[in-house]
Order: structure tokens, then C-alpha cells, then sequence
């Protein structure tokens, strides 16, 4: 933040005695602190607020955060309605949202979580998004002693059978994965079909992956094989890839309070978190 950002008895240059240096470095630096707080509450309120709520809500005077706002108006990070009186995130702060959103990128976001996933708990990850065809691997972990499967970047997922697929299922409400599902279901053989809730298959599935917060699968997609998957949310709470792990069935736990379900859930929270996903 430039001089201009700061209120004026925060700036060092203020005096040219070498001997108060520090201590008003120290007051700048607190200054900058505190008018990112604003700046981020203003934020966290949804962009919008009135004067009183912004202060409630970082808990300072009115008075203190009124000189703060002052300085990022400055500097076209914040502005004033004229009608309202109330503060809203300015053009610089949409430039700087802009970019950020640019960065996030899931795939680049996601990386660092299946290299944990691999070497905290040795299994076989892997991150994909929704595809024209259905979920669609795109990257892919495997430990020193990989579980055999026949999936690899590129491979299409099932969307009722895949633990990758329900969790797209649960908690992607959009049209074209509710007709692949119902087209997948319409073709499967009635041995497989009698898995599912008879009388409400896909809205079955749908309400268990969201009551969970994720999905899990025990040999129905590929035989001895296990998966938790968990969804990946960008900035708008729209699920934008799913993070699985899976591994041999014999050792592979998917109860919901198991080491294997929370660090799933926990990293694709937290990847979540960086696209600039708030948890309601």
C-alpha cells in the first residue's frame, strides 16, 4: 500500500529524527495490517457494507475504520455510494479479484493434495472434472506399490458406479449430469440396477452424497477396488472437479469416520478454500 493509503500519523517521513524510525515503521506496518482488515471484511460482507456493520463486523470504532475506508477510497480500492452511504469494493479491488481468480486454477490447486494423499496414506489419487462424457481424469498419483487399475489421465468415469461420479452426482445440480446418469442407468443390467433404491435410484444417491459431503464405493465400480471422492468448490460454490482416492478393498477403509474419508474431505477443503470457496 503506497504513503497515500495510510493515515497520515502512521508515516514514517513524517519526521526526520533517525531515533523514531522504528517505532513509526512499526506504526505503518500496524496501519497496513489494520486497513486490510478492513479491506477484507468489507470483503467477507459481501462487498457491501454500511459503516456501522463494517465496524461491528472487524470490531473497531466507527471513527477508526471511517479514516481507514478514507485511505482506500484513495487508492480506488473502496467507494462511497452517494445514495446509500454505504462503502462497496472498488475498481482497483476488482482488478485484484480478477486476477486472483485467473490463478485458480483446480488442477494446479489440487496437485499438492493428491502428493499428499499419496505419501500420508500410500494410495492411488487422482483429480477430474466434468467432461462432455462424464467425469474425466486429468491427473493422476500412484504410491511406490500402486493398486492395479485400468483407469489413468483421460479415462471416463462412471457416473453411478465411480465413488468420482456420485460425488458430480450429489452435488452438481445441473442438467447434463442428471441425464448421464439417467442414461447410464437406463442401460444397466437389472442385477446392477438392483443396488440401487428401487424407487428413486439417482435421488437416492444424490441425497446420501450430500447428506455426507462426499461419496464412497465398495467394489461396485471395479471389483476389489474402494474410493472416497470429494468435491472441489471455486469461488461461486459451484463444484469444479472432484478429488478421489482409492485403493484395494481389504485395506481400504470408507467408513465416514476413517483416516481415509477426513483426509479426503479435509485437502479438498482446503483446495477449495484456495479457488476462494466460503463455506456457508
Amino acid at each position: 500500500m503506497s504513503k497515500a493509503a495510510l493515515p497520515p500519523e502512521s508515516d514514517p517521513d513524517s519526521t526526520p529524527d533517525p531515533a523514531t524510525r522504528p517505532r513509526e515503521r512499526r506504526q505503518r506496518v500496524q496501519a497496513a495490517e489494520t486497513g486490510m482488515t478492513v479491506l477484507k471484511g468489507l470483503a467477507r460482507l459481501g462487498g457491501r457494507a454500511s459503516l456501522t456493520a463494517l465496524a461491528a463486523h472487524v470490531g473497531e470504532s466507527p471513527a477508526k475504520v471511517h479514516r481507514y475506508l478514507m485511505s482506500l477510497i484513495a487508492e480506488g480500492l473502496v467507494d462511497q455510494e452517494v445514495a446509500t452511504q454505504q462503502y462497496h469494493l472498488g475498481l482497483e479491488a476488482l482488478y485484484v479479484g480478477v486476477a486472483a481468480m485467473r490463478q485458480a486454477d483446480p488442477l494446479r490447486i489440487g496437485e499438492p493434495a493428491l502428493v499428499r494423499l499419496r505419501e500420508s496414506l500410500a494410495v492411488t489419487c487422482f483429480i477430474a472434472v466434468m467432461g462432455n462424457k462424464g467425469p474425466t481424469i486429468v491427473r493422476f498419483e500412484e504410491p511406490g506399490l500402486p493398486v492395479t487399475v485400468n483407469v489413468r489421465v483421460g479415462s471416463v468415469l462412471s457416473m453411478l458406479w465411480s465413488a468420482t461420479g456420485r460425488a458430480f452426482l450429489g452435488l452438481l445440480d445441473e442438467a447434463p449430469v442428471q441425464a448421464l446418469a439417467e442414461a447410464e442407468l437406463a442401460e444397466a443390467p437389472a442385477e446392477q440396477r438392483g443396488l440401487l433404491d428401487r424407487a428413486d435410484p439417482i435421488g437416492a444417491l444424490r441425497r446420501e452424497v450430500r447428506a455426507a459431503g462426499c461419496a464412497t464405493v465398495k467394489d461396485t465400480n471395479l471389483r476389489g477396488i474402494s474410493a472416497v471422492s470429494a468435491p472441489l468448490y471455486d469461488h461461486t460454490g459451484r463444484v469444479c472437479a472432484v478429488l478421489t482416492a482409492l485403493g484395494a478393498t481389504g485395506g481400504f477403509d470408507v467408513s465416514a469416520d476413517g483416516a481415509v474419508v477426513a483426509a479426503v474431505k479435509r485437502e479438498a477443503l482446503a483446495a477449495s478454500v484456495a479457488l476462494g470457496y466460503v463455506a456457508g
